[in-house]
């Protein structure tokens, strides 16, 4: 159980959410283990195989505190709000906010400005773990021209401009990701940005992790109330999830970039564990994928210091934290959406 600005995560299975007057009672195998007044909620997120007994979702709904259920991985099942629910005025205002350039320009700063920031502190941790002076060398140097591009998005004095720095610096970081991999060389060379479908064993492992990202930023978004579809960076298009692939472009690089190098220099992930088509499609096989959710939500359990809230928190809760730090901004409770930099 973690209560992360106002929202109470229960992720400890089998535990048990009941009224107790005016406080909502946690309980493990029949102990009390927590009791929180409802008036401190904003929201609840139930975790796995996590219950609420009939009268504490009526004091939920009463309170206007909305319930999000996932499952034990992450993903977004269902969310309960009470009749007065403040969704409709968040959206509403995401949408204002999406729709006028002003009101988009500076989250869409933030965002890119955090996802350059994050890629150059990948690109420079690497270059001190490699032992190869020349792969270091180009990693460094990388992380140089990313620095400049970094600080250029930073002024970007409207969305077009700010989109082609985001592009800019994806393009650097690529050119230089083949450099940060130490494991098996010759079968996990990375020439590339490849996808739908991935080319190689790399992009198909990049892929596949970015899918889980994807889907915990999505299940984060729903939780607060935003809407995942209507983003500020990513323009609106039918069945795209638009903020959620705003969000990943900050946490890519940390959360998702960081964990696929691991399984490679740490040889982790076997060269036998993927299938190449004769098309050159690149698929991780039943076994890999299952390692690599394993590892992800290995990772997951990690603690960081979150650089805005100063305190420890699991890796992730990183989604769901930026989601309700991101809902804030848009409410106008914060003068601007804090990205997450990685440090």
């Amino acid at each position: 159980m973690r209560k992360l600005l106002n929202t109470l995560h229960v992720m400890t299975q089998g535990a048990y959410l009941h009224r107790d007057g005016e406080t909502v009672s946690v309980k493990v195998d029949h102990e009390t283990k927590l009791r929180i007044p409802v008036h401190t909620l904003e929201g609840l997120v139930c975790w796995g195989q996590v219950s609420c007994s009939p009268p504490v979702l009526s004091l939920c709904c009463e309170s206007g505190v909305g319930i999000s259920f996932l499952t034990e991985q992450g993903r977004f099942l269902a969310r309960i709000q009470g009749p007065v629910s403040g969704n409709v005025l968040l959206r509403r205002q995401q949408y204002r906010l999406c729709d006028g350039a002003e009101g988009a320009l500076p989250a869409v700063r933030m965002t890119v400005t955090a996802k350059i920031a994050n890629s150059r502190t990948v690109l420079l941790r690497a270059a001190r773990e490699t032992s190869d002076p020349q792969r270091s060398e180009t990693l460094r140097d990388a992380a140089k021209r990313l620095q400049w591009i970094g600080l250029d998005a930073s002024r970007a004095d409207n969305i077009e401009i700010a989109r082609g720095h985001e592009g800019l610096a994806g393009q650097e970081y690529f050119s230089a990701f083949d450099s940060m991999i130490n494991g098996d060389r010759d079968a996990f060379r990375f020439q590339g940005r490849s996808r739908r479908p991935p080319l190689d064993r790399t992009n198909a492992l990049l892929s596949f992790i970015y899918a889980l990202l994807r889907h915990d930023i999505e299940s984060a978004l729903e939780s607060v109330g935003l809407d995942p579809a209507v983003g500020f960076l990513h323009a609106d298009r039918p069945g795209r999830p638009s903020l959620a692939l705003d969000m990943m472009e900050e946490l890519r690089s940390p959360l998702a970039d960081r964990l696929a190098l691991t399984l490679i220099n740490r040889r982790q992930v076997q060269a036998s564990g993927f299938t190449i088509q004769d098309s050159g499609a690149t698929l991780l096989e039943e076994a890999t994928r299952k390692q690599v959710i394993a590892a992800w939500q290995t990772r997951k359990q990690e603690e960081i210091e979150h650089p805005f809230l100063n305190e420890r928190i699991p890796l992730g809760l990183i989604p769901y934290t930026q989601a309700l730090l991101l809902a804030r901004y848009v409410r106008g409770g914060l003068d601007a959406y804090p990205a997450f930099l990685w440090r």
